[in-house]
């Protein structure tokens, strides 16, 4: 999530989605009548974070791998429930870091060695070790905007719309209540079923989520 108050926003348990929510609709008739509204997944309500990690845990040992959940604050069990091990964003921060100190570095060479060279004390247009702090300093500026703009894009923020905020009780997500979201968009997705199963997960309520 991007660097809001948590009791503001809903807390996210999912960085990476590689299938935005808009792609559910072809998916999302598995089960449902035609002409139905166009479903963005099921989602289920909870009362206590153990519950939640619980049921988040059955869904993906039922083989469920399009899930979510939502909570008012940070749940570190409940990434490795749903499945969520890995991140893109230490790769993307390497890159940027090393892009940034290769083009500090040469920017200075292309200056002091081709463009502008100057006799300084008789040192050689090539002194690389004056170079070492402009190189550290870039390096670590584009490892911090990549870190940024690849978190941005990774949660798909900014993202002034999305479904979930159409169900009921999810305003309640940044205070005192769980959500657990199986997307029409899994592979496994069936409606009927899925709706049957998240009815087994002791939530206090499932309810369908237009988008």
């Amino acid at each position: 999530m991007a660097e809001d108050d948590i009791k503001d926003e809903p807390w996210e348990h999912d960085l990476e989605d590689p299938e935005p929510f808009h792609h559910a609709t072809s998916s999302s008739a598995h089960g449902r009548r035609r002409g139905a509204a166009a479903l963005y997944g099921i989602m289920a309500e909870f009362d206590n974070p153990s519950d939640l990690v619980a049921a988040a845990r059955r869904t993906h040992e039922a083989g469920y791998r399009r899930i979510n959940g939502y909570s008012p604050y940070p749940i570190e069990e409940l990434d490795e429930a749903i499945g969520f091990t890995r991140t893109s964003l230490p790769l993307i921060v390497l890159i940027g870091g090393i892009l940034g100190g290769l083009g500090g570095f040469f920017m200075q060479y292309w200056m002091e060695v081709i463009d502008y060279p100057l006799n300084v004390g008789g040192k050689p247009f090539n002194s690389w070790p004056a170079f070492i702090p402009i190189t550290f300093e870039c390096t670590v500026l584009v490892a911090a905007f990549a870190a940024e703009c690849g978190m941005l894009a990774l949660n798909k923020l900014p993202q002034p719309y999305h479904p979930v905020f159409n169900a009921p009780n999810f305003a309640l997500a940044t205070r005192d209540k769980f959500f657990l979201v199986i997307e029409a968009n899994d592979p496994k997705f069936r409606h009927a079923e899925a709706t049957q199963f998240m009815n087994t997960l002791g939530a206090m309520g499932v309810n369908d989520v237009e988008i």
